[in-house]
C-alpha cells in the first residue's frame, strides 16, 4: 500500500528528504543502507543538544574534579533513561501527528493547559536564559584579556560584549527559519560535532586511564553523602523538559504516513536516530567528567567549582590548546542549545494555547533577561545552577503525561507502547522525578 505524501516543504532540501523518506517506506529506494538511514536522521539530533548545554559542563565538571572517575556509571544510566523518554516523545508525534503539547491540550481543562503554558514557558525561558549566558561565557573564555580591557576603559560588565556577539549568531541563526527543516537540522548536528570533536581532542591530550574509565563506567560506586548529591545532579538532569516537547514537535509533521506497516518501519529508522544522537551526547558528557577527573583530580584539585575555574586551570596543565579548544566547545554548546530552547518555547506556546509569534520576537524577548542578569554582574555557573532548579519544577509535568499518553492504544493506535516499554519508562520517569525532588529538597534546605 503506498501511503499518500504530504505537502513538501518550500524548500528544496525537504522536497527531496521527504521524497526519499516515502520511497524507502514503501520499498522504492535503490539506496544503500546509509542513503536508507539519512532522510530519518536529525530530529534526535537537535534534541539532544539539552544533553550536552552548558548546564551539563558545570555538574560533570564538578563529579569528576571531586571524585575521580567513580560517576561515570551515573552518566551512562542517565543517558539510557534520557534515550528511553525522548524515543517515547519522538513516537507520540509520528503516531499522533501532535506534539506533546497539543496532546495535553486536547485532555486537559482550559484552566489546566493555561498553568501549563505558564509553568513550561518560565522553563524554557530559565533554560535559554542559562544556555546564552553559557554561549557568552565561551565567546569571553577565547579572548579575555580583550574583553577585560574594554570591560576596564567602558565600565561595562566583562560579559556583555560577549553577549552581544552572541545575540547576532543568536539571529543569524532565524535566516534559516523558512528554510525548511533540514538546513536548522545540518547546522545543529554541526555544532554538536563541534563540541564532540572538541572533547574527544581534550581526550586525548588529558590521557585518561582507560581501565579505570571502562571499570567505573560499568560498576556502580559512590563515595560518601556529597557523591550521592552530586550523582542525584547528574541522574536529575538528565531529562530535559523543554526539550521532550521539542522532540514530538519536531517529528509530528517531518514524514507523514498513515499506513500501520510503514508507521513501524519509520519508527525503526527514528530509534537509530534517537540511539545514535543520544549515544554520541552521552560520550560527550563522558569525555567532560573524564578530562576533569585525569586533569583536576589527579593532580588534587578538587575546588573547581565553575567554568571560569576549570579553564583557566586547564591552560597550565595540558597547554594553551586545552583552554582554547573547552571555550570554543562552550561557545558551540550553548549557542546550539539557546538556539533549541527558542525553539521549544515556540512548540510549547503554540501547543498549549494555539498561539504563535515570530521566532525572532521570542528570540529578542528571551535575550533581554539575560543581558539583565550580565549588566547584574551574576556568576554565570550560579545562573546555571538555578535553571537547573526551574527544570525540576518542570520535569513531572512532561515526563508523566509522555509515559501514560504512549501507552494508550486510544492515543497512539499501532504504534502504542509494549507493556515492558510502559514499565520500563514508568520506573524510569518515577526516579528521575524523585531524584529531581531531592536534589531541589538538597538546594533550598
Amino acid at each position: 500500500m503506498t501511503s499518500p505524501e504530504p505537502p513538501l516543504s518550500e524548500s528544496s532540501s525537504d522536497a527531496g528528504t521527504l521524497r526519499s523518506a516515502h520511497e524507502v517506506l514503501e520499498g522504492r529506494s535503490k539506496k544503500n543502507l546509509l542513503g536508507r538511514l539519512l532522510p530519518f536522521m536529525g530530529p534526535a539530533f537537535i534534541a539532544c543538544v539539552a544533553y550536552i548545554d552548558p548546564g551539563n559542563y558545570a555538574t560533570n565538571l564538578q563529579g569528576g574534579a571531586l571524585f575521580g572517575y567513580r560517576l561515570l556509571w551515573v552518566i551512562l544510566a542517565s543517558n539510557l533513561m534520557a534515550m528511553l523518554i525522548q524515543y517515547l516523545a519522538a513516537k507520540l508525534g509520528i503516531a499522533t501527528g501532535r506534539n506533546l503539547a497539543e496532546t495535553m491540550r486536547d485532555h486537559y481543562p482550559n484552566w489546566g493547559r493555561l498553568v501549563m503554558w505558564i509553568v513550561m514557558e518560565i522553563v524554557a525561558m530559565a533554560t535559554d536564559l542559562a544556555e546564552f549566558l553559557g554561549a557568552a561565557l565561551g565567546i569571553y573564555l577565547l579572548f579575555p584579556g580583550l574583553f577585560n580591557e574594554f570591560a576596564a576603559f567602558s565600565g561595562w560588565p566583562p560579559l556583555l560584549v560577549p553577549g552581544l556577539l552572541m545575540g547576532g549568531l543568536a539571529m543569524v541563526v532565524l535566516l534559516l527559519e523558512n528554510q525548511g527543516f533540514r538546513p536548522l537540522e545540518a547546522l545543529i548536528t554541526g555544532l554538536v560535532g563541534v563540541v564532540a570533536v572538541c572533547f574527544l581532542v581534550e581526550t586525548v591530550l588529558d590521557r585518561p586511564d582507560l581501565g579505570q574509565v571502562v571499570y567505573h563506567s560499568v560498576v556502580p560506586q559512590l563515595s560518601g553523602p556529597e557523591s550521592i548529591v552530586l550523582a542525584a545532579g547528574i541522574l536529575g538532569a538528565t531529562v530535559m523538559p523543554h526539550v521532550i516537547f521539542l522532540h514530538s514537535g519536531l517529528t509530528q509533521g517531518r514524514i507523514v504516513t498513515h499506513d500501520p506497516q510503514q508507521l513501524r518501519r519509520l519508527m525503526r529508522f527514528e530509534r537509530v536516530d534517537v540511539v545514535i544522537a543520544m549515544t554520541l551526547a552521552g560520550l560527550v558528557n563522558m569525555a567532560m567528567l573524564i578530562m576533569a577527573a585525569s586533569t583536576f583530580y589527579a593532580h588534587g584539585m578538587s575546588n573547581i567549582a565553575t567554568i571560569q575555574q576549570a579553564y583557566r586551570t586547564l591552560t597550565p596543565l595540558l597547554g594553551a590548546s586545552a583552554g582554547t579548544i573547552f571555550a570554543i566547545s562552550l561557545l558551540a554548546s550553548g549557542h546550539s542549545s539557546s538556539t533549541v530552547g527558542t525553539m521549544a518555547g515556540q512548540v510549547i506556546m503554540q501547543g498549549f494555547v494555539d498561539f504563535k509569534i515570530p521566532l525572532w520576537v521570542r528570540r529578542v524577548t528571551t535575550m533581554l533577561p539575560s543581558f539583565i542578569v550580565i549588566a547584574l554582574g551574576v556568576d554565570p555557573t550560579r545562573a546555571l545552577v538555578l535553571s537547573q532548579v526551574v527544570l525540576s519544577f518542570g520535569l513531572p509535568s512532561a515526563v508523566i503525561p509522555l509515559v501514560v499518553y504512549t501507552a494508550r492504544r486510544k492515543v497512539m493506535g499501532v504504534l502504542a507502547n509494549h507493556p515492558v516499554t510502559t514499565v520500563a519508562a514508568g520506573i524510569a520517569a518515577a526516579l528521575i522525578v524523585a531524584l529531581n525532588i531531592f536534589l531541589l529538597y538538597q538546594i533550598i534546605f
